[in-house]
């Protein structure tokens, strides 16, 4: 398993796609929101959570 430097949005989409791949999908899908969540343009945070489908995982206080 890579080890990897979260800088980008698309640090955390490699990330998600990785752990999918390992059967993970709860942190892919994590991880794929946050990517959504760091980048500026609507529609690729759309097409983001569309690769990771599922509801959103995260509980908010």
């Amino acid at each position: 398993m890579a080890l990897f430097n979260f800088n980008r949005p698309a640090d955390y989409v490699d990330a998600a796609r990785e752990m999918a791949a390992s059967g993970r999908p709860t942190l892919a899908r994590l991880l794929a929101e946050e990517a959504a969540d760091r980048t500026t343009d609507p529609a690729e945070a759309d097409r983001i959570r569309s690769e990771f489908p599922g509801n959103s995982l995260r509980q908010e206080d």
